[in-house]
């Protein structure tokens, strides 16, 4: 590149720049919620905070960064400090939503040995509490932050959900590896996820914007490993079970069970050293 176009180059970036006042403080934002939720979780804890003081002096001194890391964020519905406030009064809410997460992953999964392993270990479970807290800004329209923490979490994890997902209580991912869950998606209560289930739109059309676009999962339903679910207007009654490798695009009603019946066919040699050979 000549010095001319460098400079001419140089120029069209500045104007870029100047464009964005304030960069979103995405990194920091990131490891506050971190630390959020190694107070909510000692597990996750480098160490364990010793005592009520040191508990509460690390939610307000919490509170307050956070309070400071909103005011960069241009474009907020309300002011920094009561919007701060706002969130910090919904942990214990938050918390307790969380625990029956956990308590749900237990339960589901035979591997699991305690809750301390599902809260200082499990993906799914480290998705689904930032998740919660992407899904608690996005419902009090703060602008882009949510979107920041849930590719975050996408980053750490491999499960992409969007903030604006509404997830029920005792929600359980076994795996989570390559999960996506829509904007407009709605889970109901003690709903289980496999690794690979894709809840998504059946049109990407821009048009579709701001209506519902996922599908809705009600109470008591289990989705097996890459099925994908498709469409606003699909819904999955409870109590049923969508097996692996499903494509669905209409309602099923409640109690069903949908899976997909492969064709395998083996064939052998009859030297039994002979090569295996599959045909699937």
């Amino acid at each position: 590149m000549s010095a001319i176009a460098l400079e001419t180059f140089a120029e069209q970036l500045a104007r870029a720049h100047a464009a964005v006042p304030t960069a979103l403080p995405g990194p920091a934002f990131c490891a506050l919620a971190e630390q959020v939720l190694a107070v909510l979780f000692p597990e996750r804890a480098a160490r364990p905070l010793a005592g009520t003081d040191a508990v509460a002096a690390t939610l307000y001194h919490l509170q307050v960064e956070l309070a400071a890391l909103l005011s960069e964020v241009p474009g907020l519905p309300t002011p920094p400090a009561p919007l701060a406030a706002g969130l910090f009064g919904g942990l214990p809410a938050l918390r307790a939503a969380l625990l029956l997460d956990a308590q749900a992953t237990l339960a589901a999964d035979p591997a699991a040995q305690d809750l301390a392993e599902i809260l200082s270990t499990y993906p799914g479970f480290y998705a689904t509490a930032l998740h919660r807290l992407a899904h608690a800004l996005h419902q009090r329209d703060v602008p882009r932050l949510p979107r920041l923490l849930s590719e975050y979490a996408h980053q750490r994890t491999g499960v992409d959900i969007h903030p604006g997902a509404r997830i029920g209580p005792a929600f359980c991912i076994d795996h989570g590896t390559g999960i996506v869950i829509g904007e407009t998606a709605v889970i109901g209560a003690h709903v289980q996820l496999y690794q690979g289930v894709t809840l998504g739109a059946l049109s990407v059309t821009k048009a579709l914007q701001g209506l519902k676009r996922h599908p809705t999962i009600e109470d008591h339903v289990v989705v097996y490993a890459n099925a994908t679910i498709l469409g606003g207007s699909t819904v999955i009654g409870p109590h049923s079970v969508i097996g692996g490798n499903v494509w669905l695009t209409e309602s099923v009603p409640s109690h069903s069970r949908v899976y997909h019946r492969a064709q395998l066919r083996m064939a052998r040699q009859d030297d039994p050293a002979g090569e295996l050979m599959f045909s699937i």
